[in-house]
Order: C-alpha cells, then sequence, then structure tokens
C-alpha cells in the first residue's frame, strides 16, 4: 500500500488542505505523526479530514513519552483512524545511548512501553533514521543493539536514511526480513543538488536504487510504503511526482 507521511507537509497547512491534496493527486492512506493526535481536539480534525477525504490513515508515528506515559489514548487514538502500526519515531542526541549495551537496554525500554500497544492489536516498532547506523565507539551498530533488545519490535526502515548512514539497505532487508513492516520510501539529490531541500529528492528523482530496493522489501513482505520528504519546496509536486515513481517501480 501506498502511503504519504503527512509530517512532509507540516510547513503547508492546514491540515484539511494537505488531505484534500493528497486525495486529489491519489492517495489513498496516510501516516500521521505526533502532532496530529497531541490530543482530543487534534485527534477529531484528523478523523474528520481523513472520512471527508476518503483517506485511511494505516501507521503512524507517536513518541515515546507518549507511548510510555498515555498508552490508553495512543490505543484510542490509533482505533479512532483504523490505525494498524504505531512507530516511535525518534530519541533526541542527548538521551542516545553510548554503547551496544545501552542501546540494547534501550531496545527493551521500548519492547516494554508498546506492550499495551500489542495487547490491543497494533503492530509496534521502531522508525529509524542515521544515527542507529554509524557506530558506536565500541563498534557496536544501535541499530541492531535496538532490534536485538526488543525481540517483538517490528523496523520502519526508513531506506534514505540507512544510506546516509553509511549502511546497505539491501543487507539490512535480508538481515531483518520478516521484522520490517513498513519503510518509508524517499530520495536523496546527488551531491551539491537540492540544498534548498536539504538535500532530499523526489522519490525517483534521486540517486537511491528504488527499483532493486523496493523488489527486496516487497519479497521481505513489506505492506506499507511511506512516501516521505522531510523539507519539499513543493508538497504537491513531491506527493505527486513520487507517487508517480512508486507505481511505477
Amino acid at each position: 500500500m501506498y502511503s504519504y507521511q503527512l509530517y512532509s507537509s507540516r510547513n503547508y497547512p492546514p491540515l484539511a488542505k494537505t488531505l484534500k491534496m493528497l486525495a486529489e493527486v491519489g492517495y489513498k492512506d496516510t501516516e500521521g505523526f505526533g502532532g496530529l493526535y497531541s490530543d482530543e481536539a487534534a485527534l477529531a480534525a484528523l478523523t474528520e479530514g481523513l472520512k471527508a477525504n476518503g483517506l485511511t490513515m494505516s501507521t503512524g508515528h507517536v513518541g515515546l513519552p507518549m507511548i510510555e506515559e498515555k498508552p490508553d489514548f495512543v490505543i484510542k487514538m490509533a482505533k479512532a483512524v483504523g490505525m494498524k502500526k504505531v512507530y516511535c519515531p525518534h530519541v533526541m542526541p542527548a538521551d542516545r545511548p553510548k554503547d551496544g549495551k545501552g542501546w540494547r537496554k534501550f531496545g527493551k525500554r521500548l519492547q516494554k512501553a508498546g506492550a499495551p500497544l500489542r495487547a490491543a492489536g497494533l503492530g509496534f516498532g521502531w522508525h529509524n533514521h542515521d544515527f542507529e547506523f554509524s557506530g558506536c565507539a565500541d563498534n557496536t551498530v544501535p541499530m541492531f543493539q535496538i532490534l536485538k533488545g526488543g525481540d517483538d519490535l517490528e523496523l520502519e526502515m526508513d531506506v534514505a536514511w540507512v544510506i546516509r548512514g553509511g549502511g546497505d539497505p539491501l543487507a539490512w532487508i535480508e538481515a531483518f526480513k520478516g521484522r520490517i513492516s513498513a519503510a518509508h520510501v524517499k530520495d536523496i539529490a546527488p551531491k551539491g543538488e537540492n540544498l534548498a531541500e536539504d538535500g532530499w529528492a523526489d522519490v525517483g528523482h534521486g540517486t537511491v536504487d528504488w527499483k532493486a530496493i523496493m523488489a527486496a522489501l516487497k519479497k521481505a513482505g513489506v505492506k506499507y510504503f511511506v512516501m516521505e520528504h522531510d523539507n519539499p519546496a513543493d508538497d504537491r509536486r513531491f506527493a505527486s511526482r513520487s507517487l508517480a515513481s512508486a507505481k511505477g517501480l
């Protein structure tokens, strides 16, 4: 299923406008992020907007503090929008472990935090950036330790961040097939290009070998493919061109 991470359009409010645009260019599914369901009022607006535009929200990002402190609300939110998978998306630099033992402990923390969500029938896992692949002082790789510490954790693989972190996405797909339940489909511009867009590119218009990677992800059983761009100069351009590219793979 092809989806759209609404974080890509955070700089193009209001939400109602974004949802209408996505429906117009052909999306059926979306992925949420924390600010869209920070409280009851935000959740109500999101639910109404999705319904009005014929959109679903199969996956979503939720910060670890909310998952740990308000699991009942996270479950309520997920059920309200029809979410099947919840991914914890980030940990701030100051809170990141320094070695493999610390990252494995962090994986266990995630495992514990996700227990109420899994009990409610939701998939739960981690969404990577680049720092999980850059290695620690003790020569361990954080991503490996996180998944080893959290036996039941799923992974939403952000392929472009794996590459920026120095990892080989094809090798990681092979290593963790069966645990990768979703993927962020984003692209990297050639070096020195798209600097105003933080070096990202529309899917199919950058340097990532999406033909090979998409084939490997599908072979590994990945179901959700989420278009994302961290800083598009034109979110409609990004949304439409990326969906067209993904469908052509």
